[in-house]
């Protein structure tokens, strides 16, 4: 298994930054490699709900089952993976003063042999993994301080 870590302050509450962050329909908006997000859970997360990501790669797509197994609201979600990818995605959310928060996000992960896995692999190879979740941790931020501006111009 690989790990990838990154995190990043965040110029809104816990809470607001939650609304984005705990919603699966966000997923494309983070990471073009995801088309769309089948069935999320219109209800936020809970332990057992599921949903599907379509991921593209290199004009070859595929379903990724993904199982919500544990949330702390406002705080906490750990979210599995299986399918093309076997992985397990934490993010941690803490509050600091001036109303900001410390986002946080940590990915195990593995590629599935087969050809779709081994292609997968080499394109996350190419282009590095800390690189994609940077990118995906930074238009998170980007999407949050958009929805959520700061009053009083700080």
């Amino acid at each position: 298994m690989s790990v990838v870590e990154a995190s990043v302050v965040v110029n809104a509450s816990a809470d607001d930054v939650w609304a984005v962050v705990s919603d699966p329909r966000n997923l494309p908006r983070w990471d073009h490699r995801i088309g769309r997000v089948v069935g999320p859970p219109e209800d936020g997360l809970k332990p057992g709900a599921t949903y599907e990501t379509e991921v593209h790669v290199l004009g070859v797509r595929a379903l990724v089952p993904c199982k919500v197994e544990e949330v702390d609201v406002g705080e906490y979600a750990r979210i599995r993976l299986r399918g093309l990818l076997t992985a397990t995605v934490e993010t941690w959310l803490h509050e600091l003063p001036g109303d900001r928060t410390h986002l946080s996000h940590r990915i195990e992960y593995r590629f599935r042999g087969g050809v779709l896995g081994e292609l997968a692999a080499q394109t996350v190879g190419m282009l590095g993994a800390s690189t994609l979740l940077r990118h995906g941790i930074e238009a998170q931020k980007r999407q949050i301080e958009a929805r959520f501006p700061r009053r009083g111009g700080d």
